[in-house]
């Protein structure tokens, strides 16, 4: 994904898989604490579902829309981890297999959370 996007901008915009179907609204997004960039985002699925975590690479933000290529029912049956907190190594790892992506690198300091939340300071 585009590296330079506000991830601010992400939230409230509509997502799409694959296919063009649109899958829901991006509610969060998540930061890698290592980098700062932007990681996963929650995507809220429908009204009374849930939020289901999509990677931010290789998913593409185009015309206000995040694009993720990957097919529905992935996207959906995703690992639930609830929103609105720290997404731990294994946590994020157990998403990375989900979508069959590579795993990010170690870090050299192993008790460092993954995901914090756009927006918020520590």
């Amino acid at each position: 994904m585009q590296t330079d996007i506000d991830p601010r901008s992400l939230i409230g915009s509509k997502a799409f898989d694959r296919e063009g179907t649109k899958i829901g609204t991006v509610d969060e997004v998540y930061l890698d604490d290592a980098t700062g960039v932007p990681e996963w985002a929650a995507v809220r699925t429908g009204l009374f579902s849930r939020d289901a975590f999509v990677p931010l690479e290789p998913s593409e933000f185009v015309k206000d829309a995040l694009r993720v290529p990957f097919d529905r029912t992935l996207i959906r049956d995703a690992p639930d981890f609830g929103v609105g907190r720290h997404l731990s190594p294994e946590q994020e790892l157990q998403l990375y297999r989900h979508y069959g992506l590579d795993s990010p690198p170690e870090e050299t300091a192993p008790d460092r959370d993954f995901g914090r939340l756009a927006g918020q300071d520590e």
